[in-house]
């Protein structure tokens, strides 16, 4: 995948909506081959409607979230924390309390080597 230099304006990116159990996601997304870049805000009480599969480097740029993976596990993630994972390595969803807004890297790139 070749990307030639480019900056991204988010203000000039649509927001989609996308429900979740309890609060909403709203998404700016821009795609490449491969490749998606969001950057997602979750409402307060946001709670994802499913366990992800999907690999994931989520970089928390305001805000609070906790990541709970299904075996129980729960990480807080604070305004300048990452987290990163590979397609099929975990169940895990996310949780607020509070508005929260994140960039989310995910593609080709994070799925396991055969």
């Amino acid at each position: 995948m070749n990307i030639p230099f480019q900056t991204i304006d988010w203000d000039q990116i649509q927001t989609t909506e996308h429900k979740g159990t309890t609060g909403t996601a709203y998404w700016q997304t821009v795609l490449f081959d491969g490749l998606r870049i969001r950057k997602v805000v979750y409402s307060e009480n946001y709670l994802a409607d499913h366990w992800c599969q999907k690999g994931h480097i989520v970089h928390c740029l305001e805000g609070e979230f906790s990541s709970e993976l299904e075996n129980g596990e729960i990480y807080k993630l604070t305004q300048g924390m990452t987290y990163i994972v590979s397609d099929d390595l975990s169940s895990h969803r996310s949780i607020t309390t509070k508005k929260v807004t994140l960039l989310i890297i995910d593609g080709a790139f994070l799925k396991p080597k055969e």
